[in-house]
């Protein structure tokens, strides 16, 4: 048996050594010396020897240290009764690891002495009842914060997700505790508000993913970033194609209410420029490139620069195959316009495909809805036999509870690709895959609503990373 000496002589180490009673371990064989005797309920002469007398006294403890002990804990009141016990200690024992409690900011220079500074443990442990301050396991593993556990508030993205569609790179969701019970997830778990997540991974990493479950509705286009990019290249958008982007750009960031940044490329008519150089105010940027930076170069540094949050581009510069490849690489929300009216948009459309990349995008299609007053749709095709079916049109109808935003979910006898070309007024939502990087040569024989996407080129569409 591991035999383990407590020095005390205060009410903290009588509360130590409570808990070391409660905690039963056949291991570990204690040693107790009090300044004062005291009884303790249910400490068993087999695991608890107690010893009364003063610390302090060199003689008296020299002889209860004649024993080997794996570990010494020194929990007193006084200052100089500490140092002197410690002192004390070393005479016999000069390199027992000692666990000391310090209430004064003792300069031990000893490698074998572990403080326990009071101060810092109290104000550790008080912070983790400030609203909005992550709960980190402050005496679990590296305690650096790879250990975190954060409840999840009614408006969350993450409310009504089930685990298996929430993106878990270097982090994972180890348990949930709801109701005051401990839940073992499975990727069919569905994750509800005032959930407390136990997450593990990498500190900074936890801290990124806080934030992202903090964050409620009506912030896109956080958590990407905060401004709107408007990407034109006038080799490809001439005239009045390149004043078109950006007017149509600038109704959104009307309505998002964030500020806007117009990179043009390739810059050719000085009209064309003027024109554009017409919409700066105090929150739209125009930048010209007359370097002539390569393309993927240019919109990396620009997406730090103004912290992009979204990439407005026409359908001509989005046909490009590179380009589409850029734009995929960003890992940004892209909204391809068509020659339409963003004015005229009153529906936000995702259409049920066999993947369930579908879920992960509706936090913030229902996001972009709710701030830009557009109703949310979901089509499904009748014939399709989808294994997500349910569990997604479960998500949609919760979260349309939960954020008062309107939701429609429609199952279509006919390919929904026709029924959408026959209609007018809305933004077909879809994940932005790998899929959407296939030229459409290649995909028209594809069932994949994601790969058809093509079909409705003629429309508003909003590609959401996944």
């Amino acid at each position: 048996m591991k035999k383990i000496l407590i020095i005390t002589d205060c009410r903290i180490g009588e509360r130590l050594i409570e808990r070391a009673i409660e905690t039963y371990s056949k291991e570990n064989l204690y040693y107790v010396i009090q300044a004062k005797e005291r009884e303790y309920e249910n400490a068993g002469p087999d695991r608890f020897k107690f010893f009364t007398f003063d610390p302090t006294s060199h003689y008296k403890l020299a002889n209860v240290l004649k024993m080997d002990f794996i570990q010494i804990m020194i929990v007193m009141r006084d200052r100089l009764d500490a140092v002197h016990t410690f002192e004390n200690i070393r005479k016999e024992k000069p390199i027992v690891r000692i666990v000391m409690l310090d209430q004064w900011g003792l300069a031990l220079d000893d490698p074998n002495v572990l403080r326990i500074d009071v101060a810092d443990q109290l104000s550790a442990r008080l912070i983790d009842y400030l609203p909005n301050v992550p709960v980190i396991a402050q005496n679990v593993g590296n305690g650096e914060g790879e250990i975190m556990e954060v409840l999840v508030p009614f408006g969350s993205a993450y409310v009504y997700r089930h685990v298996g569609a929430v993106e878990q790179k270097q982090w994972r969701i180890a348990g949930i505790y709801r109701d005051r019970r401990l839940v073992l997830p499975t990727e069919h778990t569905m994750i509800h508000p005032n959930d407390l997540l136990l997450l593990i991974g990498e500190p900074e990493v936890l801290i990124s993913v806080y934030r992202s479950i903090k964050r409620e509705l009506g912030h896109f286009p956080a958590p990407y970033g905060t401004s709107i990019y408007v990407y034109v290249d006038m080799d490809v958008d001439h005239g009045e194609a390149a004043t078109h982007v950006v007017q149509e750009a600038a109704l959104l960031r009307e309505r998002l209410q964030r500020p806007m940044v117009v990179r043009v490329a390739n810059p050719g008519a000085i009209e064309t420029l003027e024109a554009l150089k017409s919409f700066r105010d105090d929150d739209v940027t125009v930048e010209i490139d007359y370097d002539g930076i390569e393309e993927e170069a240019l919109l990396s540094a620009d997406k730090r620069r103004y912290h992009a949050g979204l990439v407005v581009v026409s359908r001509r510069v989005f046909h490009a195959d590179t380009m589409r490849r850029i734009l995929y690489d960003l890992r940004l929300p892209v909204f391809k316009l068509s020659e339409r009216s963003v004015d005229s948009v009153k529906r936000a459309v995702v259409l049920l495909s066999e993947s369930e990349e579908i879920e992960k995008i509706t936090t913030t299609v229902f996001d972009v809805a709710s701030q830009l007053e557009w109703k949310v749709e979901l089509l499904e095709f009748k014939q399709d036999a989808n294994i997500y079916r349910e569990q997604i049109e479960q998500y949609y109808r919760n979260l349309s509870t939960i954020f008062s935003q309107s939701v429609r979910i429609v199952e279509l006898e006919e390919n929904p690709l026709r029924q959408l070309k026959k209609g007018d007024r809305f933004v077909h939502c879809l994940p932005f895959t790998e899929a959407t990087l296939r030229r459409p040569l290649f995909s028209v024989f594809s069932t994949d609503m994601q790969q058809l996407h093509f079909h409705l080129d003629a429309f508003h569409q909003l590609f959401i990373p996944v």
